[in-house]
């Protein structure tokens, strides 16, 4: 099999050819890096994975992780990778060189972090939480929270985690329960429990930072008056040493579907001794501290359910080239020898459509890092603003959109592979076990599209959703300057007017008494908008492919690049314009039904 797991040639060509990545060293914020370093980079990052990450991948699922007299123990094959992954500081990519972050731009770590994840998600996770927990750290703790935990987490001598969601709570935040109690002295007493938690306990590191969502003793309900708090699972002194048991204690283990690497934690705080934390920002201002990071973390995990995509979509390709089976369509002869599968229609089929899904998700997540880029280098208000409104309205969409069709690229790899692919003989189960949880968790899907349509569509009176509209119709009057190319770029422009219209009416109906109905169609109405984004990079990518078609070596790719477009616009935005007009008729039977009909 393959070992391939991301293909570096797109990549290069989707970072240097269509958003000319390497113009933002141009910029004084990235004018230490030259474009060589920026190609290291993602080699040694390539080398690293597949000789390290990879190998733990089959047996960290099989050996899983233990809960044993409170402790939890993670799969000994990690160990080894994990010190490595340390040591190569690949963690902090892009966090700040002066806590001891790489300082990378957002679009060039997404290249790391498609080989890192896709060879071993699991293992990647301990360090993509540590870094979560410390840009909380980074953009609200204090002086001395910084210099006492940054440098360690940012390092991965310790790891990290969130503790967000509780059992009574699950995604209404604004339910919590945990409390937390001033000590006088700027530490906080916290008591409750935490459910769902990843890496909440673990034996790679010697300490774990969480941060906590909790209520101060008499704060107002709801989500106004939740704050953030820093708990370490060891109480770090203030000369920097490790002190005593902080009482945060992981009081179980989910048995998952995938992810058996991961330990995904109950935690409880304070149930048999003292559990100290400190404020992280303001009293009852935690949602903010929870929003700024959940911007970084809705594209972490649409680029998780890529990367599974693009490893399964690369090992189905590998495989339907191999795989002898069956004459070739057509050929009468009985004695005929058996072709590789690749030469069967359907097979094609599905190969086609993982190639333009792979092919759009990895220039959607890779726009959405450049727009944090774009952000960092603005040079004036107004582009900060037009890079921030995009990351803004598009971090729901690239969660769900990626998650669910990053999974259903999965399941045509599965396909492909027929039968094999449903035993442990080959990848392909464990990559769609893995890639499952995407859509679940970090705010389910349904709760990503509300937040689209609830909040992102109507951003600024609208004008986020007008930036975005008219930088996918730049492209679309590119794309009709090169004649291969006008018809596809009229249907897209077709697509984008009925979009439109279609937003329009239930941004409306949203705001009227049926904005129950206008809620039915917003997961809709969100996936639309991801076909329409795919559709757009595909289009991009054929616009830059089409001026370099005479290059003889690299003909097949460029070519390709042109026939992943037309597919996808041509076989797949018709099924959009029909998803449309069924959000258009709004019909309300899921609303208007009798709740007990809903089974006998």
């Amino acid at each position: 099999m393959t070992q391939t797991i991301a293909d570096r040639r797109d990549i290069d060509f989707v970072l240097f050819e269509q958003f000319e990545a390497d113009s933002l060293i141009k910029s004084e914020k990235y004018a230490d890096f030259t474009k060589k370093m920026l190609d290291m980079i993602i080699t040694e990052a390539r080398s690293f994975a597949l000789k390290e990450f990879l190998p733990t991948y089959k047996e960290g699922d099989r050996e899983g992780v233990r809960l044993e007299n409170g402790a939890v123990t993670v799969p000994e094959c990690y160990r080894r990778a994990h010190k490595l992954y340390q040591e190569g500081e690949w963690l902090a990519l892009t966090q700040s060189p002066e806590y001891g972050g790489q300082g990378l731009p957002h679009v060039i770590a997404q290249a790391v972090f498609e080989y890192l994840i896709g060879s071993n998600y699991t293992l990647t996770m301990y360090g993509i939480l540590a870094c979560g927990s410390g840009k909380l750290i980074e953009l609200y703790g204090s002086q001395k929270i910084k210099d006492l935990f940054l440098q360690n987490v940012y390092s991965g001598k310790w790891g990290g985690t969130m503790l967000l969601t509780e059992p009574q709570a699950g995604s209404d935040l604004g339910s919590i329960t945990t409390q937390a109690v001033s000590n006088g002295d700027g530490t906080y007493s916290l008591k409750g429990n935490k459910i769902f938690i990843s890496n909440g306990d673990q034996n790679l590191t010697e300490n774990i930072i969480h941060p906590v969502l909790a209520r101060i003793q008499g704060a107002p309900a709801g989500t106004r008056g939740i704050s953030l708090f820093l708990v370490p699972k060891f109480w770090v002194n203030d000369d920097g040493s490790i002190g005593e048991f902080n009482h945060i204690t992981c009081t179980g283990i989910e048995e998952k579907m995938g992810l058996h690497g991961s330990p995904t934690c109950s935690m409880s705080m304070g149930e048999k001794g003292l559990c100290r934390g400190y404020l992280l920002g303001e009293e009852n201002k935690g949602m903010a501290g929870m929003f700024q990071m959940m911007n970084d973390v809705r594209l972490e995990v649409g680029t998780q359910s890529f990367a599974h995509a693009s490893a399964a979509y690369l090992y189905a390709v590998d495989y339907a080239t191999q795989r002898l089976q069956g004459r070739k369509l057509g050929d009468t002869d009985l004695n005929a020898p058996q072709v590789p599968i690749v030469h069967h229609p359907d097979v094609r089929r599905m190969l086609m459509s993982m190639k333009a899904y792979v092919e759009g998700m990895r220039s959607f997540t890779y726009y959405v890092a450049l727009c944090f880029d774009k952000a960092a280098c603005a040079e004036t208000d107004a582009q900060k603003q037009h890079y921030t409104g995009l990351i803004d309205i598009l971090t729901p969409v690239v969660k769900s959109y990626c998650s669910e069709k990053g999974f259903d690229v999965c399941v045509q790899a599965m396909q492909v592979f027929g039968g094999y692919g449903y035993t442990k003989d080959y990848p392909i189960e464990q990559i769609l076990r893995d890639c499952k949880i995407c859509s679940i968790y970090e705010g389910s899907n349904g709760i990503q599209a509300m937040d689209f349509l609830g909040r992102k569509l109507g951003m600024n009176n609208g004008q986020v959703f007008l930036s975005l509209s008219l930088e996918i119709e730049k492209t679309i009057a590119m794309a009709k300057t090169h004649d291969p190319l006008f018809t596809m770029a009229q249907k897209l422009g077709q697509a984008m007017e009925t979009f439109k219209e279609t937003a329009l009416l239930i941004a409306r109906l949203a705001s009227s008494k049926n904005f129950d109905t206008a809620f039915l169609y917003a997961h809709p109405l969100m996936e639309v908008t991801g076909d329409l984004v795919m559709a757009w990079m595909l289009l991009w990518r054929a616009t830059v492919a089409i001026t370099r078609t005479a290059d003889k070596k690299q003909a097949s790719f460029y070519q390709g690049q042109i026939k992943s477009a037309e597919y996808f616009i041509h076989a797949m935005i018709p099924i959009t314009l029909g998803k449309m007009e069924s959000i258009k008729n709004c019909n309300d039977a899921a609303i208007s039904i009798r709740e007990d009909a809903f089974a006998g």
